[in-house]
This record gives structure tokens, C-alpha cells and sequence, in this order.
């Protein structure tokens, strides 16, 4: 079983949810990885914004093949409403318990979402970086905090998203003429490692393996446990 951290309650206010972001933010380490990562996880949520159903998986693949190693889900009840800048603590406990199902602990965490690039710098990659004490970043769809200009269309190129004077993360092409995603690195983790991890985990498509897994077995999730009407 995967093991994490616990480092406050998720039953809280938005109020004392934007504290614990402050406070949480002064122990983001950015730095390059201690070693050359074999096995990288996506993990992705699937909700209702209106519902507290919470559907969360996380897909497990080697790094050379993009070969998946492992898969979990859950279905778990949202204990926070959906607020956004605040979506880890909705998301979060949901996670958590699909990470404690893994017999495989990853060696690098890709969340569809963001890390740093956010308004307080803590995306969900950054926030359950620090409670699964693992590096993480993230590759988000569009933009949560950060300017930018739009990179090259050639796969590889890139353009720093700035915010407040900071780059907090950076526009990345995965595809020639394809929209850009967003990474952004989270916890034990540094922007160019995590641009070269999102590169190397390229399935043709412009979100990279990890996350599209993710979100493919989420929403197989979602269809098992949703009754068709």
C-alpha cells in the first residue's frame, strides 16, 4: 500500500482552506529530481460541480514504455463545495484514498491540474506533493493564474506563464499546431524536469499518457457507477 503524509483536516471553511494554502505554500521544495524517475502516475477526478459524488483514479506507467503498470479508483463523497483555487479540497481525500490502493509507489505524480500556477501557488500538484511526500507537477488544460505569449507551433517549444512577476509554470506544445498545455511543477520537482517528463510521455495525442489514462479510467468509473437512464 502506498503510504502519504496527513497534514491537516479536509473539513473546513473556504477561509480557513485559503490558510492552510499560505501556510502549506512555505514548503514547496522546486528542484531537480534526486534521480532518473522509472515509473510516472496521472491522476485525474471526474465530478458534477453540483453533485458531491466524487469519481478519482490514478494510472501507473513505465517511463521507457508508457506500459501501464497499475490502476486505481474510487468512488468517494466530496466533503467541500466546489470552489475554485480551492478544488484540492474537494478533490484531495478522494485521491488519497485511491493512492493508498496502489501496491506500486511512483516515482514522479502528473496531475491534470496545476502547481505552482496558481493564484496562491498551490495547485493540486503542489498541495498533495506535500502529503504524498513525492515529486509531482502539473498539466493543466487551461490556464487558473499566469500570462503568457503563445510558444512555437512546433512540438517542444514553450513560453513562461508569469504571474505577479514570477513564472510559475510554462505553455508547452505537445503537438505541432495543437493548443498548448499548461505545467507547472509541484513539489520535489523543477519547470524543466517537469517539460522533459511531459514530452517523454507522448501517446500522439496532445494531453500526455499519464493524465489521459487518468481521465479515460475515471470516466469508465463514472459510467460503471452511473445507472443509465
Amino acid at each position: 500500500m502506498a503510504q502519504h503524509l496527513d497534514l491537516h483536516r479536509w473539513d473546513v471553511t473556504p477561509a480557513e482552506a485559503v490558510d492552510i494554502q499560505q501556510k502549506l505554500r512555505q514548503q514547496l521544495q522546486i528542484k531537480p529530481l534526486a534521480s532518473p524517475p522509472q515509473t510516472i502516475a496521472g491522476c485525474d477526478i471526474s465530478f458534477n460541480k453540483f453533485e458531491e459524488t466524487v469519481y478519482a483514479g490514478i494510472v501507473v506507467l513505465r517511463l521507457d514504455t508508457l506500459e501501464v503498470v497499475e490502476k486505481a479508483g474510487v468512488v468517494s463523497t466530496a466533503p467541500f463545495p466546489y470552489i475554485p483555487g480551492l478544488l484540492t479540497f474537494r478533490e484531495g481525500p478522494a485521491l488519497l484514498e485511491a493512492w493508498q490502493q496502489l501496491q506500486t509507489e511512483p516515482d514522479v505524480v502528473m496531475f491534470d491540474g496545476h502547481g505552482t500556477a496558481h493564484p496562491r501557488r498551490m495547485g493540486i500538484a503542489a498541495h498533495m506533493g506535500l502529503w504524498l511526500n513525492r515529486p509531482t507537477f502539473g498539466c493543466g488544460k487551461s490556464v487558473l493564474a499566469g500570462t503568457f505569449e503563445q510558444p512555437e507551433p512546433t512540438r517542444g517549444t514553450w513560453s513562461p506563464m508569469i504571474h505577479r512577476k514570477e513564472t510559475v509554470g510554462a505553455a508547452l506544445r505537445t503537438k505541432n499546431k495543437v493548443n498548448p498545455v499548461f505545467i507547472s511543477p509541484g513539489h520535489l520537482i523543477d519547470l524543466p524536469t517537469a517539460l522533459d517528463l511531459t514530452l517523454r510521455c507522448d501517446g500522439g495525442y496532445r494531453i500526455p499518457e499519464p493524465t489521459r489514462r487518468a481521465h479515460l479510467h475515471v470516466n469508465a468509473l463514472r459510467r460503471k457507477y452511473t445507472p443509465s437512464s
